[in-house]
Parts: C-alpha cells; structure tokens; sequence
C-alpha cells in the first residue's frame, strides 16, 4: 500500500511559478513509476507529466516546456515545477504512483492517488 500527499498548491499570477511536492509512503518508492495528472471543473481528469522509476519523462504537449517533473528518491518525494503558469493551467493536481518499469500517461494505469492540491492562475 502507497499512501500519497500533495502539497505546494496555491494562488499565482499568470506568467508565475509553483512547485508542487507529493510525498509518499512505503519503503519501495523508488521502484515506483510516478505520474501528475490534473482535472479542471467541468472537465475530465487529464494527464500532465510521468517519471519512471529510473527517471525517463513525458509530458503533455500543453506543458511542454513549462513544467518539469523530478523525484528524489531518499526523500520518497515527486516534484512537478511549473513555470510560465497560465490561466488555463488551474485545476486541482493528483500524483499517482504504481509499479513498473516505464512511465504511464493513461490515469486507470495508476493504483495509488494523493487527495489532490488545487492550484489557480489569476489572469
């Protein structure tokens, strides 16, 4: 079992920066593929980035470029840094983790979700 908390959300301004953190439990967290995803109201959940457990990245095409996802694995902690933030970028941020060797885009890939963190650009 993976428990997962997010943290780092907040109010920004376009054009402004976050880092979102997402701590995990468990022992075997650097064996795990970890991925960000995020849903907007009114709209379905969508993927933003993953990181496998060797450290390979993808990303959505909308934050390419943007924002980057890392982990430090003696910390059993995931990043995603989001920069040049915009007004389309608010939603409310999930981290998920699951076994595996490569990194995974699509959320029913995913057996562990954090609670979310919301994070909302101001134009």
């Amino acid at each position: 079992q993976v428990q997962l908390v997010e943290s780092g959300g907040g109010l920004v301004q376009a054009g402004g920066s976050l880092r979102l953190s997402c701590a995990a439990s468990g022992r075997t967290f650097s064996r795990y593929a970890m991925g960000w995803f995020r849903q907007a109201p009114g709209k379905e959940r969508e993927f933003v980035g993953a990181i496998s457990w060797s450290g390979g990245r993808t990303y959505a095409d909308s934050v390419k470029g943007r924002f980057t996802i890392s982990r430090d694995n003696a910390k059993n902690t995931v990043y995603l840094q989001m920069n040049s933030l915009k007004p389309e970028d608010t939603a409310v941020y999930y981290c998920a983790a699951r076994g595996g060797s490569s990194y995974y885009t699509v959320g029913t890939d995913y057996d562990y979700w954090g609670q979310g963190t919301q994070v909302t650009v101001s134009s």
